[in-house]
């Protein structure tokens, strides 16, 4: 057969990474941070994974799981895994659960794409800043609302806290909540605070919960 000649060679695409575009040939050209959520094959659960990758290799993990315990004791088991192992190698290995596993490739994809939320910073994202996203009292957000036709809607945890009580006009309506901050509060108790003290301290409220018609204990009433 006649050997036809290639044409010009341009190599891949380039993709944004850490504040430079990149010609990604390999896994050690691949950098950035970024968030990613997996669910299991029942889909019972859902696991939001985010990871910081430098030079192809991972260097911090967050593993973020919800709706099965087994899944949070996975989660401790993928957490010591994925530190130090490359993109590929993590891609490739069993991390336990389904929705973990799903994470995983969901942020590969993310990430060899270009995908990530530090594409255009500058040297990327310093490790550590996985922990960002928890705040105050390094605890995850968290929101929980459980409602029936019969009796209506119950929140039960949000971005600010633990709900306590719900503030309900005079037509029933919600219109505000006390919540309070777990993991605020646990610092204060670590700390030597006392637990009541602590509790008061990091109550606070949402929307127009003073001077409210009636308020409700959403897990009691």
């Amino acid at each position: 057969m006649i050997c036809v000649k290639k044409g010009p060679h341009h190599g891949p695409a380039p993709i944004p990474e850490e504040g430079k575009w990149v010609q990604a040939k390999e896994i050690k050209d691949i950098s950035g941070l970024t968030h990613g959520v997996g669910w299991c094959a029942p889909q019972q659960g859902a696991c939001k994974l985010t990871l910081n990758v430098k030079e192809g290799v991972i260097r911090e993990a967050l593993v973020e799981t919800l709706g099965c315990s087994g899944m949070t004791h996975s989660a401790a088991m993928a957490g010591e895994i994925l530190p130090g192992k490359t993109l590929l190698e993590a891609l490739n290995t069993d991390l336990v659960c389904d929705a973990i596993n799903t994470a995983m490739r969901e942020l590969f994809l993310q990430i060899v794409y270009g995908r990530t939320q530090s594409a255009f910073s500058e040297d990327g994202l310093e490790i550590g800043a996985g922990l960002e996203d928890l705040g105050k009292g390094t605890r995850s957000q968290i929101g929980t609302i459980y409602s029936t036709e019969a009796k209506g809607v119950r929140y039960l945890e949000m971005a600010e806290g633990y709900i306590t009580k719900l503030a309900l006009d005079k037509e029933g309506l919600v219109i505000g909540y006390e919540f309070v901050k777990l993991g605020v509060m646990m610092e204060k108790i670590r700390g030597g605070m006392d637990a009541n003290e602590a509790l008061k301290s990091s109550t606070g409220t949402y929307g127009r919960f003073e001077g409210a018609a009636q308020y409700i204990d959403p897990r009691k009433q």
